[in-house]
């Protein structure tokens, strides 16, 4: 037979974790039809010869929600080798929408381009299908949106009839397509969940046989015992469990820990995975030092009570968990346009600077951004190499970039989110080639099929007769990232062509226009 597109020699890394052997690959109506060597003609040829071949990439923690609407190309992660994104994570996301008012602040990425104009989960699905991504996207339903859209004031658990009505809009979600539920509990909108609320959300995921993923309450001092709480969580609601970025941020000892806690749930026959991003800095909105009242009525308000001592000494004294690094120079402020004199500097540097109090500048910073609040973005100085190497090297780890999708120009080119240009690349350059944690085989089964089999997903993430034409082909040796840490918008090295469902997509190294990603739906 005649295929559309043959891949012809190259090193076909199958995502089995299996040697590679040199095959072509024939590929018809956005599948797999052959492997084999010297396959017979077809209407475009690749040339892969010296190349590694493998499934496309699956990221699966994203928070590419919002910027895939305002710049469907996701360029930062097709030219990483990435297919298919794992969005609503942490509890942020798009969808359920109650005010959009409340609902923008749990969106990373938001930047009022593009309007909410959506209710349901199916209703954001609708609208990403409409502007034709170029990578497939699952979503997760994410419970900041279900407590907002739900609850006039989520500083405390819910009420019972609240409760159920999140159910129900879990419940919705899943029904039009949600791949799981996921909850952020370091944030100011879940902090106040509590362990019963999140059973019976998490329990609407497991009776469907979806996922629920997992940002735990607390990353630092209490990690082990937040790490129990949602192990305690998922065996309750018998649902797959997924710790998002397992390792914390209290040092070897804790890391250690949280590890051993998982591993011995997994020991105990409980299905349970994790990710990690990869990057030795946490990243977040410098917004989550705000308690949730003082974002509730808007912009102007939020500056009234800055300004208001006994308000702001209130808003100091709010504990922040995913803010609670407890040394200000270790808390670095990125970027904010027109602001020089604050950018790329720790808050301990600006509040020496300044002769003010480094919390005090942070609040000051979020006064003068009130209309803005998702843009200053913060990095937390609190990772190193060995607990990278900790969990990259353990079986049950997914790399993942805990990041949106971006593009160096075009309208998201002066967004920036570190990770988003860098975390594949970084991932096979440094576990695979230079530290060789893993084999390329095995390097190649964690970015797919191992998060393939997490998601319940059965023709994505392996190259096997059948399966869809999600494809990478790239230079194993010279494959990684080129960002760095004040100049993270730099396209990934060695990536040289992409298929999405069949589709030419990057070839050789650049975009070819062609977008053909699926919005998908799992179902019940």
């Amino acid at each position: 037979m005649a295929y559309e597109l043959a891949i012809r020699g190259g090193m076909v890394h199958d995502g089995s974790g299996r040697t590679p052997v040199r095959a072509d690959l024939g590929i018809a109506g956005g599948r797999i039809v052959a492997i084999g060597p010297r396959l017979g003609e077809a209407e475009r040829d690749l040339d892969a010869s010296g190349l590694a071949v493998a499934p496309g990439f699956i990221d699966i923690h994203s928070h590419s929600d919002y910027t895939l609407l305002v710049d469907p190309r996701a360029v930062s992660q097709v030219s990483q080798g990435v297919t298919l994104e794992v969005i609503g994570n942490c509890g942020f996301g798009c969808a359920p929408v109650g005010d959009p008012r409340l609902a923008k602040d749990s969106i990373y990425g938001y930047d009022g381009s593009v309007e909410l104009g959506w209710k349901s989960v199916g209703g954001y699905l609708d609208r990403l299908e409409s502007v034709h991504p170029a990578v497939n996207v699952l979503t997760l339903v994410p419970n900041a949106q279900v407590r907002l859209a739900t609850m006039e004031a989520v500083d405390r658990p819910a009420a019972a009839a609240e409760l159920e009505r999140m159910c129900d809009l879990v419940r919705e979600g899943l029904s039009e397509g949600a791949a799981g539920f996921s909850i952020g509990l370091e944030y100011p909108a879940e902090a106040s969940a509590s362990e019963d609320e999140l059973m019976a959300l998490a329990a609407e995921a497991g009776r469907v046989g979806k996922l629920f993923a997992t940002h735990t309450r607390d990353r630092a001092a209490g990690a082990v015992a937040a790490v129990e709480e949602v192990l305690r969580i998922g065996r309750s609601a018998e649902v797959r469990l997924q710790v998002s970025h397992l390792i914390p941020r209290c040092g070897r000892e804790g890391s250690l820990r949280c590890v051993e806690v998982v591993d011995e749930a997994r020991a105990a026959g409980q299905d349970v995975a994790f990710d990690m991003h990869t990057r030795l800095h946490g990243t977040t909105m410098l917004s989550t030092l705000l308690p949730p009242w003082a974002l509730k009525d808007g912009p102007a308000a939020l500056r009234r009570h800055l300004a208001d001592p006994a308000a702001r000494e209130r808003i100091r004294a709010y504990s922040s968990l995913i803010l609670s690094v407890g040394d200000w120079d270790k808390v670095i402020l990125l970027d904010i346009p027109g602001r020089p004199d604050v950018s790329r500097k720790t808050f301990g540097e600006i509040g020496r600077a300044l002769g003010r109090d480094p919390h005090d500048c942070a609040l000051d910073v979020l006064s003068d951004e009130a209309e803005m609040l998702h843009r200053p973005m913060v990095l937390l100085s609190v990772y190193d190499e060995d607990l990278q190497k900790l969990a990259f090297g353990h079986a049950l780890c997914s790399p993942a970039s805990d990041a949106t999708a971006l593009a160096p120009e075009g309208p998201l080119a002066g967004s920036t989110f570190h990770g988003a240009y860098t975390w594949a690349s970084w991932f096979w350059r440094r576990v695979v080639r230079e530290w060789k944690l893993l084999t390329p085989q095995e390097g190649v089964r964690r970015l797919t099929a191992h998060q393939a089999r997490i998601l319940g997903l059965h023709d994505r993430g392996a190259l096997v007769v059948g399966a869809r034409a999600d494809i990478a082909v790239f230079d194993p040796l010279t494959f990684g990232e080129t960002a760095t840490l004040f100049e993270p918008n730099r396209i990934a090295a060695g990536m040289r062509h992409v298929v999405v469902n069949g589709v030419h997509t990057l070839a050789d190294g650049v975009l070819t226009g062609s977008r053909a990603g699926q919005v998908l739906r799992m179902p019940n």
